[in-house]
């Protein structure tokens, strides 16, 4: 792997990581995984603030890979991309494995 890509990788996931370290955040991905997709109306309705706020969050997710949005008329609907975070499920599971195999 060229050294680059490691370091673009390496980016990509401290974005995922900061992305996810958030509760805001936390309770969008939370909303995401029991549907299919919501649009931002009925996403920004669970919290106090207001559109252009969720909306900057649902960005930092989407920008992490975390959240996939598509157009639907003049409606943005957003749903989860699960795949990041199994990845994270995985290395976490590994480092719990590599910790008890060394202990």
């Amino acid at each position: 792997m060229p050294l680059e890509n490691f370091f673009a990788q390496e980016n990509q996931e401290r974005d995922i990581y900061a992305a996810i370290a958030d509760p805001t955040r936390h309770k969008l991905l939370r909303l995401l995984a029991d549907v299919e997709e919501l649009p931002l109306n009925e996403l920004t309705v669970h919290f106090d603030m207001g559109r252009t706020a969720v909306s900057k969050h649902l960005a930092i997710l989407k920008e992490a890979g975390l959240v996939i949005s598509r157009k639907v008329g003049r409606e943005t609907r957003f749903r989860l991309n699960a795949a990041p975070l199994r990845d994270i499920e995985n290395w976490v599971s590994f480092k719990f494995a590599m910790k008890e195999y060394h202990s």
